[in-house]
């Protein structure tokens, strides 16, 4: 449906090395890092990532900068992170249709050192060996503004759908 696209890893890594937090930035609504914001509160930020490999593929951070995956919170306030990637993953799960839904952390104290959680839908039929690592490793997809606004509102809506419950 959608095309894919080869980005530039060494600009890429360059900029995560040494440019700002694009995380923070994201969170401070800084219009040099435009995104797709699907949820926010005063503790984390979701949003669509700008790469990717699966449709519907979103990043949840916590708003404050923080580094360690565990270390950096309390046993509470992990807790209460996680319900909130359960919660969005949930959204993204029944918007998208996703077969699978796989959930990873990343941040890295050499780029990228802001803590995220990726949810990324695997679309249903995806032959088994095509799956899992293959699957996030793609080239990423092209997906047109106007398409990523719209996917973003739709998952916003399921968010909202599920506070019902």
């Amino acid at each position: 449906m959608f095309e894919r696209f080869k980005i530039d890893l060494d600009t890429y890594h360059r900029r995560a090395q040494t440019g700002p937090c694009f995380v923070c930035e994201i969170a401070a609504r800084n219009p040099e890092y435009p995104a797709h914001i699907i949820y926010e509160d005063d503790v984390a930020i979701a949003f669509l990532d700008k790469y990717p490999p699966l449709y519907g593929h979103t990043l949840i951070a916590p708003r404050e900068h923080r580094e360690q995956v565990t270390g950096d919170f309390t046993l509470e306030e992990y807790l209460d992170l996680q319900r909130r990637v359960y919660r969005i993953a949930e959204a993204v799960r029944q918007e998208v249709g996703a077969e699978r839904i796989y959930v990873y952390a990343f941040g890295s104290n050499q780029g990228i050192a802001h803590v995220h959680w990726h949810v990324a839908p695997l679309p249903p039929g995806v032959p088994y060996r095509q799956q899992q690592l293959a699957a996030i490793r793609q080239d990423p997809l092209r997906i047109p503004e106007e398409e990523r606004s719209s996917l973003a509102a739709r998952i916003r809506r399921r968010m909202e759908e599920l506070n019902d419950d």
